[in-house]
């Protein structure tokens, strides 16, 4: 359906006073930045500013909600004949290639990374971000394999895969922070990811296989058989 008049114009509302908050915070310090300050370079009231984002840290973590659903989507959306190992393999593997950030391995994450480490308000967040990560994860495992309520088989797998992702994401944050170039780092990186999910894939490698499509079988022509006339 085509995006109405109001639609794009609060789409464009909430992207400029996104922008504009997480230049601020990049800049000065997420604690160093009121909602006030934002509101006033946006040139929006605060009440506006609240319209669009629940809390100040919604401001800072702006794509938390595609973050925390990163995982689940990827298993949910994996090719026939692909496990949930290997489906993450792939997209973190594309992430790291393209420079997305979804995996946090993109130009500026070392900033981004910085600024949360200043803040005892973000790191809470970002750490109920990820325990609501692995939660989704281990839900869509769930449904997907038919596990009964009481099997923990899905957590587990679940708590595997985003260790080592979350693993992955801070080894590259780290190296950025202390001045390292990111080419050279995405080149070990993609070792590492490699030797990662290799040992993921020997312990739960064929945990939630999608199931290939289902050929149809027709008998040879010379024995196939004419059905009666009634």
């Amino acid at each position: 359906m085509e995006e109405g008049l109001r639609e794009r114009k609060k789409r464009e509302t909430r992207q400029r006073i996104s922008d504009i908050a997480t230049g601020l915070f990049l800049v000065r310090g997420f604690d160093n930045v009121t909602v006030a300050e934002v509101a006033r370079a946006a040139d929006v009231s605060v009440n506006t500013v609240f319209n669009y984002f629940r809390t100040k840290e919604d401001l800072f973590l702006d794509r938390g909600e595609e973050s925390m659903d990163v995982l689940a989507r990827v298993v949910r959306e994996r090719r026939p004949g692909e496990t949930a190992v290997e489906a993450v393999r792939r997209d973190f593997l594309a992430a790291l290639d393209s420079g997305d950030w979804r995996y946090g391995i993109n130009e500026g994450a070392d900033v981004f990374v910085q600024r949360i480490r200043e803040s005892p308000a973000l790191q809470a967040r970002v750490e109920m971000m990820s325990r609501h990560r692995e939660e989704r994860l281990a839900a869509v495992l769930a449904d997907e394999t038919e596990a009964d309520p009481d099997d923990m088989t899905a957590s587990l797998v679940a708590a595997q895969i985003c260790a080592v992702v979350k693993a992955l994401t801070r080894h590259f944050a780290v190296r950025r922070i202390a001045g390292e170039e990111g080419a050279g780092i995405v080149a070990d990186l993609r070792a590492h990811a490699e030797r990662a999910f290799d040992l993921l894939e020997r312990g739960i490698g064929d945990y939630c296989a999608r199931p290939e499509p289902r050929a149809v079988s027709l008998p040879p022509a010379g024995e196939r058989t004419t059905p009666a006339p009634r």
